[in-house]
């Protein structure tokens, strides 16, 4: 595409991909589940496009009355998250720079005072060639705006601290939520220059503690005075906008509760009792005080059951994947090059329509429960049709992976209208983690056990992991994120006994969030895997172990944790490859992974069907990588977003690709014998 004219169409299809083109590499946006194309450059790319949809955003702004502060990702977290080929990064920004330049200065003639340009890799652990160049970099981008806010996020920056006090931008934004002891290094930040303290949480829906965000700003507002700003800690794309459409919760709740909304009020709040001093927001003051404390003593915020059956835990272990392989495969029966799907199939308008009237009252149960059996009976019935070896039930019953099972699960509050954007147009409503976590009665077994009652075919049990049900809610942050995983895995586990106990003969353990929920420091990352598989395994253990334990992972780089994955010891890990033309794979490869992978096939975020010859190329690449006894076939995904005439297009050309290489094998078995 010609990226001085391209057409918002083209935006799509570069996102989406067309009867052409595959999409773009699709990754999450450092440990968020908000998601990113990587823009891919190589030797060939110029960087001299224009910024029309940018600009006419800026004017309308402008007519609506506001001068605007237009927000860009920084030239250098452009060139770390990008897909490069041929070519070191960095030895683009030469390249780039200039790009940049013209931008600001068309940004600075169209009136914008100030422009943010974010680079959140400051959080990470940067090597030294890329901390060098921001010096350089940002002294020919000064030149051409005189107020750049260098905006980090999402952890400390201490490190930098000199370095971008140093850098000719006329302020910088820190992420005092994530790392508020960050604060004692920039409290001798140069007095000249501003400081944007995010001190209200952009990535949690929690009030504010007033009290403490003022002991932390006072100090600082002292020195710094005008200079001093006040900010959410990072974009408020990640929490819904108004609290006020949540009427169903309870007011107790609801009290320790503030949106995007309700988080600028906040703001507002602070910087008068800052400027003012606290006296003139006594009331505010108080009243903060006052609901965090109630929010704070409610009584399912510390379940004494929950505590004691986590401390007469017993061990967790399910014996060796050697141990376990020659059971599952006795009971299971597979082929060589099995077929399965990720769990959900498509979301249709009838499916929705039947479960907004469930939801208003207009359904009743019976006839909800009614409708959903003959949605799994169509799913069933399809994937015989289409001859998949391990079917699934379709999840028609469910509007979200994590969606439904906070609704089935004690101290977790889900919202009514609390959506946040994960992907495109695609958004979530992530749950809210308040008190702690039970399981009151049994969530997936009914619906599992009547799929598995219409085929003699094996029946796929589909659960969410207890990382990604942490990691894709709100959690509290009274206790540590590893005490909330261990009681969703404890919660989970009890599911995972009941469906083995049902018969179920195939459980899978959902955790695309795994690689996600990874600290950006890798000082950090040993704790956070060590209590993320420790969770896992519990989740896990309610399983016998002649019964196959599967989970997937998808559009992550898995690369730097793949013994903490193989420590998971699921029997299956399915994985998201397709985009990555299977390089993924080369790393599972390398670390000579242990168990069976199934690694996917097509693309299920875009509309095209995947042609014959492109799933076996990548089947192909991965048998020249995994042996072919381990190798599972599968999509990239879930189908829930895909309609059926795609969906069953899509997999009757993946089972034809599967059985011909299946023919094939058992051939070359057969002359090598």
């Amino acid at each position: 595409f010609d990226a001085a004219t391209l057409t918002r169409r083209q935006y799509f299809e570069l996102a989406r991909g067309n009867a052409a083109q595959p999409a773009c590499e699709m990754s999450k946006w450092f440990d968020t589940n908000y998601h990113y194309l990587k823009p891919e450059f190589d030797h060939d790319t110029r960087f001299d496009g224009g910024a029309g949809e940018l600009l006419a955003q800026v004017r309308e702004a402008k007519l609506a009355g506001f001068t605007p502060k237009p927000q860009l990702v920084g030239p250098l977290t452009l060139l770390r998250l990008a897909r490069v080929q041929g070519i070191e990064p960095l030895a683009l920004v030469a390249r780039l720079i200039p790009a940049y330049v013209r931008l600001l200065k068309t940004l600075l003639a169209e009136g914008c005072e100030w422009v943010q340009l974010d680079e959140p890799i400051l959080a990470l652990d940067l090597e030294p060639a890329w901390r060098e160049a921001f010096a350089p970099v940002y002294r020919a981008l000064a030149e051409a705006h005189p107020r750049i806010l260098l905006a980090s996020y999402f952890g400390s920056v201490a490190e930098h601290a000199q370095l971008l006090a140093e850098l000719p931008v006329a302020g910088v934004h820190i992420d005092a939520v994530r790392a508020p002891e960050q604060l004692a290094v920039f409290s001798q930040w140069p007095a000249g220059k501003v400081l944007s303290v995010g001190i209200v949480d952009g990535r949690n829906i929690w009030k504010t503690d007033f009290e403490l965000a003022l002991d932390r700003l006072t100090p600082l507002h002292a020195k710094l005075g005008d200079n001093l700003w006040i900010a959410p800690s990072c974009s408020l794309l990640h929490v819904p906008v108004d609290l006020g459409g949540e009427t169903a919760w309870p007011a107790e709740l609801v009290e320790g509760l503030a949106f995007a909304r309700q988080k600028l009020g906040e703001l507002s709040t602070l910087a008068r009792a800052l400027c003012l001093g606290r006296s003139v927001c006594f009331q505010a003051l108080s009243a903060n005080r006052a609901a965090l404390d109630r929010f704070a003593a409610l009584p399912a915020r510390n379940d004494k059951a929950v505590a004691a059956r986590l401390a007469a835990l017993d061990g967790v272990s399910r014996g060796s994947y050697e141990s376990r392989q020659p059971q599952q495969a006795a009971r299971l029966g597979l082929p060589l090059l099995p077929t399965t799907t990720i769990g959900s199939f498509p979301q249709t308008a009838e499916i929705r329509a039947k479960r907004a009237a469930f939801k208003r009252g207009d359904l009743n149960a019976a006839d909800y429960e009614k409708a959903m059996q003959g949605e799994i009976a169509y799913a069933v019935a399809q994937q015989e049709a289409i001859g998949l070896d391990v079917l699934v039930h379709g999840e028609a019953e469910r509007s979200d992976m994590v969606d439904y099972f906070a609704e089935q699960l004690a101290g977790v509050a889900v919202s009514q209208h609390g959506w946040v954007q994960s992907y495109g147009s695609r958004c979530v409503k992530p749950p809210v983690i308040w008190g702690d976590v039970s399981r009151p009665q049994p969530m997936t077994v009914k619906w599992t056990q009547y799929a598995q009652s219409l085929t003699q075919k094996t029946m796929k049990a589909m659960l969410t992991g207890p990382v990604t049900l942490l990691q894709w809610a709100f959690p509290r942050t009274d206790i540590a994120r590893a005490d909330i995983a261990r009681q969703l895995a404890l919660a989970l586990r009890d599911e995972v006994a009941e469906l083995d106990a049902a018969g179920i003969a195939v459980i899978q353990i959902d955790e695309p969030a795994f690689r996600e929920g990874l600290p950006l420091k890798r000082a950090e990352w040993d704790a956070y895997l060590d209590w993320a598989v420790q969770a896992f395994q519990l989740s896990a253990a309610g399983a016998s172990p002649a019964t196959q334990v599967h989970t997937h992972m998808c559009y992550s780089d898995f690369e730097d944790i793949l013994p903490a994955i193989a420590a998971m010891d699921a029997d299956v890990i399915t994985i998201e490859t397709s985009r990555s033309a299977m390089s993924l794979l080369d790393a599972f490869g390398e670390f000579a992974y242990p168990n069976e992978i199934g690694p996917g096939v097509y693309d299920i975020h875009s509309p095209r069907v995947p042609t014959a010859g492109e799933i076996e190329t990548l089947l192909r690449r991965a048998l020249a990588v995994i042996p072919a006894e381990r190798l599972w076939v599968n999509p990239d995904c879930g189908l829930k977003t895909r309609n059926w005439p795609e969906t069953e297009a899509a997999l009757r050309t993946m089972v034809q690709v599967a059985r011909a290489l299946r023919q094939e094998l058992h051939s070359e078995a057969a002359l090598t014998h």
